[in-house]
């Protein structure tokens, strides 16, 4: 009997940690940091798991922030505490999908900290959904 090697594959990583198969493929598994197999299981590749979780908790999620509520911050701020660009904040607001700034009078639009943490509660998590594969 062939010993197969303990660990999981993509399929198995993705339903751990509620994302889709091919978002760890294709997004997560591309990054430097990812391990490399520790064998095959069939025509699957297999990645320890405690490795898996190292790489993911290092690289790949992203930690929330804590901001205070009633202070405002400035889309240069923001990116820094978040990781999201100021960019990214500008489009997203002439898409709708950022709220318009609590404070405008100055020369930089600044949000509460209330505010900006509800956005990010919104923003797209990529989770697994029925039609994901």
């Amino acid at each position: 009997m062939v010993d197969t090697p303990s660990g999981e594959t993509y399929a198995e990583i993705a339903a751990r940690h509620g994302r889709s198969e091919s978002r760890v493929r294709s997004g997560w598994a591309r990054h430097p940091a990812w391990p490399k197999p520790i064998g095959r299981r069939g025509r699957q590749l297999v990645f320890d798991p405690a490795a898996v979780d190292k790489a993911i908790a290092e690289h790949i999620e992203r930690p929330a922030v804590e901001l205070e509520p009633r202070r405002l911050y400035t889309a240069k701020e923001i990116e820094a505490l978040t990781g999201i660009t100021a960019a990214t904040i500008r489009a997203d607001r002439s898409k709708g999908r950022w709220p318009a700034p609590d404070d405008s009078s100055g020369r930089a639009h600044r949000w509460y900290g209330a505010t900006v943490t509800q956005a990010l509660a919104r923003r797209r998590g990529y989770h697994r959904t029925e039609t994901d594969n």
